[in-house]
């Protein structure tokens, strides 16, 4: 599984870095998603991931089975 953010879309609500601050982060300039970590390390953190996706304002977030 890979996260994929389209920053063209995020409204910078910050959802997902309360999802998972290890995966995610936000800008400092624009407050847009930054995903610090594309392929999540363990089953827990790739749920989270899915969390993160779902509760995503914008559908800025979304995941790429490998």
């Amino acid at each position: 599984m890979r996260i994929v953010a389209d920053t063209s879309r995020c409204a910078g609500a910050g959802q997902c870095v309360l999802t998972d601050p290890a995966l995610f982060d936000q800008s400092e300039d624009d407050g847009t998603v930054i995903v610090l970590s594309p392929e999540p390390a363990d089953d827990q953190q790739a749920a989270r991931a899915r969390q993160a996706v779902h509760i995503c304002p914008s559908g800025a977030l979304s995941l790429r089975e490998s």
